[in-house]
């Protein structure tokens, strides 16, 4: 049963902080990996930061140093912490789950290979 629903998005100044949180079921949670991904709008959709199943991270080089995933497999919750928030972070924030259980060298592309939660929007203010 796939189910990924995030949660902590909203409002912060720039500078402020911000966590999300994505609650996944057992079966997305044991996918290859899983990651967060933002739109804005008018512009496509990019990859925030990815997490595999084995706990290797990758994050976009627009976020190093001030985002970091991570996940708590005992809560099949996967997180972000957003530091720093600047207001070209605004965006609509989503979780997505691989649909494999192994890695082919893409993460979400085209992006009907991951399932995807609802989206957490989070507006930062300058």
């Amino acid at each position: 049963q796939v189910q990924l629903v995030e949660s902590g998005g909203g409002s912060v100044q720039a500078g402020g902080s911000l966590r999300l949180s994505c609650a996944a079921s057992a079966y997305t949670f044991s996918r290859s990996y899983m990651g967060w991904f933002r739109q804005a709008p008018g512009r496509e959709r990019e990859r925030v930061a990815v997490i595999h199943n084995y706990g290797i991270t990758s994050h976009a080089d627009s976020v190093k140093g001030r985002f970091t995933i991570s996940k708590d497999n005992a809560k099949n919750t996967l997180y972000l912490q957003m530091s720093s928030l600047k207001p070209d972070d605004s965006a609509m924030y989503y979780c997505a789950a691989s649909r494999q259980t192994y890695l082919n060298g893409r993460y979400c592309s085209p992006p009907d290979d991951c399932y995807w939660g609802q989206g957490t929007q989070v507006t930062v203010s300058s």
